[in-house]
């Protein structure tokens, strides 16, 4: 029997608690692990929260449900966030969080599609995932599913070519069943964007390829949700989500702090930092 199951479609209210709960979750494994990075991770989460638990249609008993929405994230080095969110669908188990980056664990430092579900894609080599996007979107297209395909991206990332060969050719395809959502939170491992390699004006550059551009502030779930029903009503043209971002969010000494890029909370910044969200919205 066919399944058809409908993108849960929670309110931003309800949303923003799962993303605080969620940066609680990657904080903890973070420092479970001494290893990893936390900037990321926080400022993608409300994001990935919007998508999961409401944009995306999926079954979390059933992950390869050929009829599923596919997420692809590009930024793997960010997939504590997506961990979070999967522990609150149900499909990983809340202990094995605390097995992040442990030999023989499913949870490694970057998403591994072999062994965990709902992983379309084993990534973490950087400006990889737009193409992997596409070319899911493509076969959509082609076995003319109505299926949809979303790629987070990290802004340090897309100074990679390979990311405007796609930006370039998938207009060419028509794939208006490809979302490519850039966390734009300025920070990379080498110190911010706008100083290694400035990508301004972005939104100016990806509508010159001839995509769709949704200019947001990516903490507000409001225009998340906004920004993501407007591209599903996209006739013909890829979809940008220019999520303005800050690295960090929700921890006061983390927001902005490149340092904070790829290093683990000692148990005493765990601490401190659990205390600011312990109010339950960040």
């Amino acid at each position: 029997m066919a399944t058809s199951l409908q993108p849960l479609r929670l309110p931003a209210t309800e949303l923003e608690k799962i993303a605080s709960k969620c940066r609680r979750k990657i904080l903890t494994m973070l420092e479970k692990a001494q290893s990893g990075h936390p900037g990321g991770s926080l400022s993608a989460i409300d994001l990935i929260t919007t998508l999961f638990f409401h944009e995306m249609q999926m079954d979390p008993q059933n992950a390869s449900w050929e009829d599923r929405d596919r997420f692809v994230l590009s930024k793997g080095h960010g997939v504590p966030a997506l961990y979070a969110v999967l522990s609150e669908l149900g499909v990983i188990p809340e202990n094995e969080l605390s097995t992040l980056r442990r030999i023989n664990s499913r949870l490694q430092g970057h998403p591994d599609r072999v062994v965990l579900p709902f992983v379309e894609a084993s990534t973490g080599s950087l400006g990889q995932g737009l193409s992997i996007a596409q070319g899911i979107a493509l076969a959509l297209k082609l076995q003319k599913k109505k299926s949809r395909v979303f790629c987070l991206m990290g802004d340090g990332e897309t100074q990679e070519g390979q990311i405007w060969e796609t930006a370039m050719s998938a207009p060419k395809y028509h794939l208006n069943n490809l979302v490519a959502i850039l966390d734009n939170n300025n920070g990379q491992i080498d110190g911010h964007v706008t100083e290694v390699m400035d990508l301004e004006p972005i939104a100016d550059k990806w509508r010159s390829f001839n995509w769709a551009v949704h200019e947001i502030n990516g903490h507000s779930f409001k225009e998340v949700i906004g920004a993501l029903e407007k591209a599903r009503t996209e006739p013909q043209k890829p979809t940008l989500i220019l999520a303005r971002t800050v690295k960090g969010k929700g921890v006061s000494f983390m927001e902005n702090q490149i340092g904070w890029h790829g290093v683990a909370p000692t148990a005493e910044e765990l601490k401190k930092a659990l205390a600011e969200l312990s109010g339950g919205n960040s």
